[in-house]
């Protein structure tokens, strides 16, 4: 059963219930994206779960006047919009399904709010930028108030998704970009240009929750830093998908929800 949601000044939300006593799994979308992008996940797992897709601030559906307007963005504000819709819901704790800078916001809950995150699986997750990612972020910081930011966007998803094979990928994420606005790009830009110190922090610190990372054998800006965080952290695993990109919930939608139902599944 499908319920979407617009409730005053809250992201808007969907959810999608299995069963009334069922566990929830809440999806986390990247910079540029919607809750959109997990509409191949969504048949797989609500046969066991229930699921709730939010659209983060100034993404989807979650645009004016739905929230206060903010000059400038943090995760802990981004956060905390995400919790005010499992409050609303009096969903207590949650699995977390994230990707790309998804799953960013996810770990963060983690880090604030343990009790109410049961376990995480991170999708193409970003838990360090790269030399060549820090040195995207600065050129796009140069150049955000002089490029329209969907010429900047393209070129940004063509460096991450470089493939042919990936091509549904970024014409996926390209797409819902368009509907952001300008100032929006900019000051999720902004929070993302910023997160290197975060990021060091996740890299450093177990979560202490039981995480899965997926990702794609050919997502070579973020792989390596996540095969080697996943050998220092004891409560997190790695799954690689062989011929796979980035966003490996839409090139590979069913190895990706064959092992992320497995892995909730498997928690007691």
């Amino acid at each position: 059963m499908k319920i979407p949601i617009f409730a005053p000044r809250m992201l808007h939300y969907t959810k999608h219930i299995c069963r009334e006593d069922a566990q929830w799994v809440t999806f986390i979308h990247g910079a540029g994206g919607s809750s959109s992008i997990w509409f191949k996940q969504i048949r797989a797992f609500q046969k066991h779960f229930n699921v709730l897709l939010v659209d983060l601030r100034g993404h989807g559906k979650s645009k004016k006047p739905i929230y206060e307007k903010l000059k400038q963005y943090s995760f802990d504000v981004i956060g905390d919009e995400v919790i005010d819709v499992l409050d609303h819901l009096n969903i207590k704790k949650t699995h977390f399904v994230g990707i790309s800078l998804g799953t960013i916001i996810t770990r963060e809950l983690s880090e604030r709010y343990p009790a109410r995150v049961s376990s995480m699986i991170m999708g193409g997750a970003v838990m360090k930028l790269n030399f060549r990612g820090q040195l995207l972020m600065r050129v796009g910081s140069a150049l955000k108030s002089v490029l329209p930011y969907l010429l900047l966007y393209r070129f940004f998803a063509l460096i991450i998704m470089p493939r042919k094979k990936h091509r549904e990928s970024r014409n996926l994420f390209i797409g819902e970009a368009k509907k952001l606005y300008q100032k929006e790009f900019k000051r999720w830009f902004t929070l993302i240009a910023e997160v290197n110190p975060l990021l060091s922090l996740f890299r450093i610190k177990d979560a202490g929750v039981p995480t899965l990372y997926i990702m794609g054998s050919e997502d070579h800006m973020f792989l390596p830093s996540i095969t080697k965080l996943v050998k220092g952290h004891e409560n997190s695993t790695l799954f690689v998908i062989p011929e796979c990109g980035h966003v490996v919930n839409v090139e590979q939608p069913h190895i990706f929800n064959e092992e992320s139902t497995r892995f909730l599944l498997s928690i007691k």
